[in-house]
């Protein structure tokens, strides 16, 4: 059997999103050969966002889904390669100073620069009846899921912005949603919580924190909270249970390149997105210990980590010849 040829391109970009779409766009601009590497659907959390609006030149807003295609397009008209539901598997800085993919399709890729924005997935809350009740009640999307669970009864669990967003977003379809949050006041930005607090549909329940997701063996039948001033507990009555109590970065492909004990598994990154002590190696979007994570951001970090990869790619020989 012949072995599988490596390519060699200039600029891989780990991870489709709104950072990587962002640096495929701009290295692509810069006229090197750029190709981005997406595990799923481009777009990242945003492709499975009801609607965003706070990012610019859309006064109106904009779905999810419509601003990832717009994205997307644009990177393809300039010339990056976009390698849909592609999983990069290993990431290893070669002794010559180019970097070597291996990926789940069995290809090797070298490229001379690399730009991981591989973003973040939803963290779980770690309870009973989590994971056996999960695609069965339980789920991290409300734009994916709330169609499941029209009339009914339903509980949003978290603090931020993208919970109150996507319980809003619940009340489209069902009849009642709880929503569950630890403290007393909400971290999310001021016109999300006057939305929430304004909806009928939308009950609060604060102060509180999830115990357990009961249900009769094949679907959710409820969520037991306690109370953390007086621990006294409740069981709402549920059919559904969508979580957004933060995310995890997806950093595994540098674990054993970069110390992220200080920053929550975050890859720390200088102001041009460079990953400290690794030439070549830079790092964008949510996957970053940048204090922001909005959309807007995240394409920000990947344009700055395309242009100083594109400034370091014009310093540099050719690698591994």
């Amino acid at each position: 059997m012949t072995e599988a040829a490596t390519k060699t391109i200039d600029l891989a970009i780990i991870g489709g999103g709104p950072a990587g779409l962002t640096a495929g766009l701009y290295g692509s601009r810069g006229m090197v050969s750029t190709v981005v590497f997406e595990r799923q659907q481009t777009g990242g959390q945003i492709a499975t966002t009801e609607w965003v609006e706070n990012y610019p030149a859309f006064p109106e807003g904009i779905s999810g889904s419509k601003l990832s295609g717009l994205m997307t397009a644009q990177t393809e008209m300039y010339g990056a390669s976009i390698e849909l539901f592609v999983t990069v598997t290993s990431l290893t800085r070669l002794d010559c100073g180019s970097f070597e993919l291996q990926t789940d399709a069995g290809d090797t890729w070298h490229a001379r620069a690399v730009i991981v924005a591989a973003g973040a997935v939803p963290s779980k809350l770690g309870i009973p009846g989590e994971e056996e009740y999960t695609g069965r009640g339980v789920s991290w999307c409300a734009t994916c899921d709330a169609g499941f669970f029209k009339e009914r009864t339903v509980v949003a669990i978290g603090g931020g912005d993208s919970a109150l967003e996507e319980a809003l977003f619940l009340t489209k379809f069902a009849s009642k949603v709880y929503l569950v949050h630890r403290r007393d006041e909400f971290r999310a930005t001021p016109i999300a919580v006057e939305r929430v607090k304004q909806n009928e549909k939308i009950e609060l329940v604060l102060s509180a924190i999830p115990l357990e997701i009961v249900g009769d063996g094949d679907k959710v039948t409820g969520l037991v909270v306690q109370n953390v001033k007086d621990d006294s507990c409740q069981t709402l009555e549920v059919d559904g249970v969508f979580e957004f109590v933060g995310v995890n970065p997806v950093n595994e492909l540098l674990a054993e390149l970069v110390d992220t004990s200080a920053t929550r598994g975050h890859i720390p990154v200088d102001k041009e997105c460079k990953v400290a002590g690794i030439p070549g190696l830079f790092a964008a979007g949510d996957l970053t210990d940048s204090s922001l994570k909005q959309v807007i951001s995240a394409a920000g970090s990947g344009a700055t980590a395309a242009f100083a990869a594109l400034k370091y790619l014009d310093d540099l020989p050719d690698l591994c010849d």
